[in-house]
């Protein structure tokens, strides 16, 4: 007998929490046994919802996660409905070679400033492919290492200033925060990159206007917020939220700095005959902001106002805590492995005595004479690479092969520099801190090994800055380690680290006793 429409509503009615039970359920089974990825092994509670990389990411620790699954489940790991870590690094070139057709996912978007209320792509934020292109061709020339190193001379200004600081705490015997002032360095460096001025941090020795801990701010929120990007717009990306809690808009001091720093240009630079800004004399300063200044002025169709400042607050935002934690990383491992650092040192010691290095040491000096420092310098980038979570990418409609299996369209893959650089199968005794390693290696091991290393991604959207980071390093650890002898303030404590989507470390406490030049 047919059931009356009074019936099937009473039936509803008293059924409807029993319903909206199965209906979850099912809606769960369904997510779990998705085709193509059902097979793929992984935490059981990773297939069923995103909550599971969300809690990871918020315990700071995610990279070791990353590590451990992969050993335990192998090269293809399961870690949300619709995300898959991939860790075999044969798969880098596939995912993030050049017109593979893997797309950035909507973890980047949220990772860029609000300007004039609207969010502004740049480099790195951007999932539209064409556009970013147009925005790195008038630029991507300013970080070619022969731009930068027409530089050098104010990158030397901040390791003399920096050096200076770092003898006032020796001359008193004082312990002190190395991983602090190693960032001050990596921001006023960026700063004379930049802006042709350092920020402050040096002079100051302390957070200038806030910019550290407003960057870690938006570090915290794009790890976690970037697992449910989603929730975007109702957070950070709600147009209301920086007119109801304009301290929740962590990029303004950031930006603030930059928009002065613009302005100055027009109250500082040169005119030429018809009053206008001389492009000439602007690009003759070699700074980005005045390089990029006099592009807007011959071509404004190529670089505008708006694309100056967001590609210089990029800068600021991403080229200090990356090289500040890999510096750090770098002077812990030495540290911490005596005859690595006696090494090194030794090496330092024969160059000055051979009357190889300048004050302050050159680049070229260090490429010529320090073989080992390179090696020391990608062991450490190997060991601790800066960035800590997923280099996300969509795989294309069309679907994908990979690791053997093939994978559905629209799938969010990714590979963590954590997982292939501390491959066993690539890198004999991974955890260890082995500079010898790259320069003792076969051609095909060393082949093998370069092939693992992503510290700073691959392809066309891989790090534009890290030409920057790579001159730092090679000029600032050996000119520390010459002057001074440096040891840690607390040898039985290892450094705390929090994964905030780059690797944050704390507690570089160290002493430092001046050392007589060779």
């Amino acid at each position: 007998m047919a059931l009356s429409l009074q019936d099937s509503v009473d039936f509803l009615k008293s059924h409807i929490y029993s319903i909206i039970v199965v209906a979850f359920v099912l809606d769960l089974l369904r997510v779990r046994f998705r085709p193509g990825l059902r097979s793929i092994p992984g935490p059981t509670i990773a297939a069923y919802t995103g909550l599971w990389r969300l809690v990871d990411v918020w315990k700071g620790d995610a990279h070791h996660t990353a590590i451990k699954l992969h050993r335990k489940y192998g090269p293809l790991v399961r870690v949300g409905p619709n995300h898959v870590s991939v860790g075999d690094p044969k798969e880098i070139s596939n995912i993030y070679g050049l017109n593979k057709g893997y797309t950035k996912t909507g973890f980047y978007p949220i990772q860029c400033i609000s300007w004039q209320k609207k969010p502004q792509m740049n480099l790195f934020s951007t999932r539209d492919e064409a556009y970013h292109r147009v925005q790195k061709r008038p630029v991507a020339n300013a970080y070619s290492m022969t731009s930068l190193l027409t530089k050098e001379d104010a990158i030397d200004s901040c390791s003399t200033l920096f050096i200076y600081k770092l003898g006032e705490f020796a001359d008193r015997k004082k312990s002190f925060d190395l991983g602090a002032w190693l960032q001050y360095y990596a921001f006023d460096v960026v700063g004379e990159l930049s802006f042709a001025k350092k920020l402050g941090f040096l002079d100051k020795g302390e957070d200038v206007d806030g910019m550290m801990e407003a960057i870690e701010g938006m570090l915290v929120y794009a790890s976690r917020c970037g697992q449910v990007p989603e929730m975007h717009r109702f957070l950070l990306g709600n147009p209301l939220f920086p007119i109801l809690m304009p301290s929740m808009e962590t990029w303004n001091q950031v930006l603030n700095f930059t928009l002065k720093a613009v302005n100055s240009v027009s109250v500082n630079a040169k005119l030429d005959r018809d009053g206008e800004l001389d492009a000439e004399a602007l690009d003759a300063k070699g700074d980005m902001l005045s390089r990029w200044s006099a592009v807007k002025q011959k071509s404004p169709e190529k670089v505008n106002t708006r694309d100056v400042i967001v590609h210089l607050s990029t800068n600021v935002f991403a080229g200090s805590d990356t090289t500040a934690i890999a510096l750090r990383a770098i002077i812990d491992f030495l540290i911490r492995n005596p005859r690595t650092m006696d090494k090194l040192v030794g090496e330092i010691d024969a160059a000055q005595k051979n009357g190889k290095l300048s004050d302050p040491i050159q680049h070229k000096e260090t490429l010529a004479h320090l073989p080992y420092l390179s090696a020391v310098i990608k062991e450490g980038l190997r060991l601790h690479p800066s960035v800590g979570l997923l280099l996300e990418r969509h795989v294309p409609p069309e679907g994908a092969t990979i690791c053997g299996q093939r994978i559905p369209g629209g799938t969010i893959v990714g590979i963590n520099a954590w997982v292939t650089q501390h491959d066993p199968a690539v890198f004999e005794k991974p955890e260890e801190f082995i500079p010898e390693r790259w320069q003792d290696a076969d051609p095909e091991k060393l082949r093998q090994m370069d092939q693992s290393f992503f510290a700073f991604g691959a392809g066309s959207r891989s790090c534009i800055g890290q030409n920057i980071s790579m001159i730092e390093m090679m000029k600032i650890i050996p000119q520390l380690l010459r002057d001074f002898r440096v040891t840690l303030a607390h040898p039985e404590k290892k450094l705390k680290t929090k994964n905030v989507w780059f690797v944050q470390q704390e507690g570089l406490i160290c002493n430092l006793e001046r050392r007589q030049k060779m």
